[in-house]
């Protein structure tokens, strides 16, 4: 698939699914090279160090890690519209500190309609969609209206 736009893409991972995300992103690395990614902290750096070791040069932009707040910068920039797709690896066996961030980042891919898988299957299913070179798709915005019964 040839994409002829440049997604910005939101990768994130907490530490448990951090080896999966890096795993993950050494197998699509064609892909995600041709994109800006935009990683919480530790993340980010971890997949630079993966791509670095293997010659692939990505644009990878880091915030903070995700306790220390990259979690709402980057629902910060779903919400200005500047992510058009977001992974999640979350690690759904621990709690998490800072789980109303996550929550934020959730809940801000589903009211700004921009796509988030929260695991690898999904993801894969999501950077291969055919509608990324669809010129003529454009996405439906959410209707927040009163649905009447009759």
């Amino acid at each position: 698939m040839d994409i002829n736009r440049k997604l910005t893409i939101a990768i994130v991972a907490h530490d448990a699914r951090k080896a999966d995300m890096v795993e993950w992103a050494v197998f699509n690395a064609n892909f995600l090279s041709r994109h800006h990614l935009v990683c919480t902290g530790t993340t980010g750096n971890l997949v630079q160090e993966a791509f670095a070791e293997r010659g692939i040069f990505s644009e990878i932009t880091c915030m903070n890690s995700g306790p220390m707040g990259g979690d709402a910068e980057i629902a910060a920039l779903v919400v200005r519209k500047q992510v058009d797709l977001a992974i999640f690896l979350i690690d759904d066996l621990s709690a998490q500190p800072h789980e109303a961030d996550i929550q934020m980042l959730l809940r801000q891919c589903r009211i700004h309609n921009v796509p988030i898988a929260c695991n690898r299957y999904s993801a894969d299913l999501m950077i291969t969609s055919t509608l990324w070179d669809d010129e003529d798709y454009e996405p439906t915005q959410p209707k927040y209206i009163s649905f009447k019964r009759s």
